[in-house]
């Protein structure tokens, strides 16, 4: 990757990640990455194409942290812990930003890129809560009912973390989640 698509890509992401897609313009990310508008429309041809870059940037780093997480050896408690340990110290070192695909999916088009790298990591990491699930329930179906809960868990302590600036949506879906598995 060359050093001006990285640096677009770095500017972006904390632009991205601190306003939303749609309170950030092109003009201020060229400004603010330090690139010549050629430059930036020479690495990506729109804004829409840079968001979607992000967020797929953004999914590789969830669903590594994911796959090592589930080839962890500790116990499934404890990797459902760790799970939502992550999320508290997210919303903590975020300001509470909430999730950066669910905050973009409501700013963007249901046809765009976009919207097709959000549903991507969304079916991602509903996969990956229906993965942790098979190491508490041996039924497949029921796997997939107890992932799919921690899925919605996990997706509505985010955003209710956000609305509250609080960590305690975290805190308490954490122990929700932790008494489904264990039921």
């Amino acid at each position: 990757m060359s050093d001006a698509r990285q640096q677009i890509l770095e500017t972006a992401a904390q632009l991205f990640a601190e306003r939303g897609y749609e309170l950030v313009g092109i003009n201020e990310i060229i400004e603010k990455s330090g690139v010549a508008k050629a430059t930036f429309y020479a690495q990506f041809k729109s804004k829409e194409k840079l968001c979607a870059e992000w967020l797929k940037a953004e999914a590789a780093k969830s669903e590594a942290a994911g796959s090592a997480l589930l080839k962890d050896a500790s116990s499934p408690e404890a990797k459902v812990k760790a799970k939502f340990d992550s999320l508290l110290k997210y919303c903590k070192t975020s300001d509470f930003r909430g999730c950066p695909f669910s905050i973009t999916a409501s700013m963007t088009q249901p046809s765009s890129e976009v919207r097709d790298v959000i549903r991507d990591y969304k079916a991602q990491s509903r996969v990956f809560w229906q993965s942790l699930a098979l190491e508490f329930r041996r039924d497949p179906a029921e796997a997939r009912a107890l992932g799919d809960a921690m899925f919605l868990l996990f997706s509505g302590a985010v955003t209710e973390a956000q609305n509250c600036r609080h960590t305690w949506p975290a805190e308490a879906a954490k122990a929700a989640a932790l008494k489904l598995c264990a039921a």
